[in-house]
């Protein structure tokens, strides 16, 4: 059995869980924005902007697609563990989880990195959030020679294509960028994305990886374009529900809580 040392006090808080409000609202997605912080007000639609579909999985089926996805680090994961009872596929969706059973704090994380990798694209996921602050949710790519080297082109870059930590607002999330993994790690710094109704219902995150820049998108708006740390290697995607690395940072937390996914999809530019 998993295990670690928790203040039983602090357990007894976390283990209360956090109602699941399921909203009525009819937001799927672009068809309705509201207030926000995006840098352009026009929607970007990657099959009228050249692109192509090239890879998805709508996770249709009962299990995980092993021929897509497989189960990220399962085991040790700052404060709790990756386990695969915290990965389901069910109605048309992946729920990575996060819960407190027994003495022992879970997660869940998939990724491509033995299955598809690749350089440049579209690349989108639809998803709702998690409920409560202290784990989040986050839609990811990495290069696996990263810590290799500190030439990003070479290497590759951490692609936080979004975060949602909920204690920084319930309409606010996160994106970065990380390369040069080691003593001398370098970073693009957080970018803020701003949202109505962005803790409600399901909403799109999307990257625009090109040999000249990144570019963030939510629900088709963009909110952020970004020139360094450019990787030109090919990367695998990641989508988990990350656990912090000290137990003070669950003290607020909900358990259980999830973060589901509708479907991913990589675009490609058409020849």
């Amino acid at each position: 059995m998993y295990k670690i040392i928790c203040y039983l006090g602090i357990l007894s808080f976390m283990l209360a869980a956090c109602q699941d409000k399921k909203s009525g609202n009819s937001y799927q997605g672009r068809e309705s924005i509201g207030k926000n912080s995006a840098l352009s007000q026009d929607v970007f639609l990657p099959e009228e902007n050249n692109y192509e579909l090239f890879w998805e999985d709508n996770f249709e089926g009962e299990t995980l697609d092993t021929s897509k996805w497989r189960m990220r680090g399962i085991g040790a994961r700052r404060i709790g563990f990756n386990d695969p009872s915290m990965i389901k596929v069910e109605n048309g969706n992946l729920l990575l989880m996060y819960d407190i059973k027994a003495d022992s704090i879970l997660a869940g994380a998939v990724g491509t990195g033995e299955t598809f990798l690749t350089t440049y694209g579209y690349f989108e996921c639809r998803a709702e959030l998690q409920k409560g602050i202290g784990p989040w949710a986050a839609f990811w790519m990495q290069s696996p020679f990263i810590s290799k080297g500190e030439d990003p082109g070479k290497f590759g870059t951490e692609i936080d294509i979004f975060e949602y930590f909920k204690e920084l607002g319930e309409n606010h999330l996160t994106h970065c960028l990380h390369w040069a993994y080691g003593p001398n790690q370098k970073t693009s710094g957080r970018m803020d994305s701003d949202l109505d109704n962005l803790s409600k219902g399901f909403h799109t995150f999307a990257l625009e990886w090109t040999p000249e820049k990144y570019v963030f998108y939510i629900d088709g708006l963009k909110f952020h374009e970004q020139k360094q740390g450019l990787s030109h290697v090919d990367e695998y995607m990641i989508l988990s529900m990350e656990i912090p690395s000290k137990l003070e940072g669950i003290k607020n937390a909900c358990a259980p809580d999830t973060f589901k996914v509708d479907y991913v999809k990589v675009y490609k530019k058409k020849e």
